[in-house]
C-alpha cells in the first residue's frame, strides 16, 4: 500500500463533497444549531482554486482517505499577528481512522502556512469530541479559547 499527500485537485471533488457530508453527519449531534437536511460548510472547489487556501489529501493506492484545509485569514488589527492559518475539513473516514492519516494532514497544512510565512494557526473543535481534541493537542494545539452558547428560545 502506497500512502501519498497531496494537494486535492477539481477531480477529487465528488469523494470530498461525500467527505464534507459525513463529516457534517458526524458533526450534527455535537452541535445542535446545525439545520436538518442536507447543507454544506464549505466551498470545497473555491478552496482549491483559490492562492490563499488549498486542501490537502491523503491516499492509498489511489483512495483518498483523509483531506483538510489551510486558508488564510486576515486577523483583528489588535494581535501581534496580522494573518492566521485557520484549519478544517479534518476529515479521515471511520474504516481508515486510527492510522495517523489525520496527522499527515495536519503536518502538510501546516507545511503550506510555514511556505507562506504564516506562523499563527488556529482551529476549531466540539468540546465534546475527545478524540479530535487529543489529536490536536498531540499535533501540538493548545486549549486557547472557549466559545460559550445560550439559546434563550429553551
Amino acid at each position: 500500500m502506497k500512502t501519498i499527500v497531496r494537494k486535492a485537485n477539481l477531480s477529487d471533488l465528488p469523494v470530498l463533497l461525500e467527505f464534507e457530508q459525513d463529516l457534517i453527519e458526524a458533526e450534527r449531534p455535537m452541535d445542535p444549531t446545525i439545520k436538518d437536511g442536507k447543507i454544506s460548510y464549505y466551498d470545497i472547489s473555491e478552496f482549491i482554486k483559490n492562492e490563499d487556501s488549498d486542501v490537502f489529501v491523503v491516499t492509498i493506492n489511489n483512495e483518498i482517505v483523509a483531506s483538510g484545509y489551510a486558508k488564510i485569514k486576515s486577523d483583528r488589527p489588535y494581535l501581534k499577528h496580522t494573518r492566521q492559518g485557520y484549519l478544517g475539513f479534518m476529515f479521515v473516514p471511520e474504516a481508515h481512522r486510527g492510522n495517523g492519516y489525520n496527522q499527515l494532514i495536519i503536518d502538510a497544512l501546516l507545511g503550506w502556512c510555514k511556505e507562506r510565512g504564516i506562523y499563527e494557526i488556529r482551529l476549531d473543535v466540539y468540546a465534546s469530541n475527545p478524540s479530535a481534541i487529543r489529536a490536536y493537542e498531540k499535533a501540538g494545539f493548545n486549549h486557547h479559547l472557549i466559545n460559550m452558547r445560550l439559546d434563550l428560545s429553551d
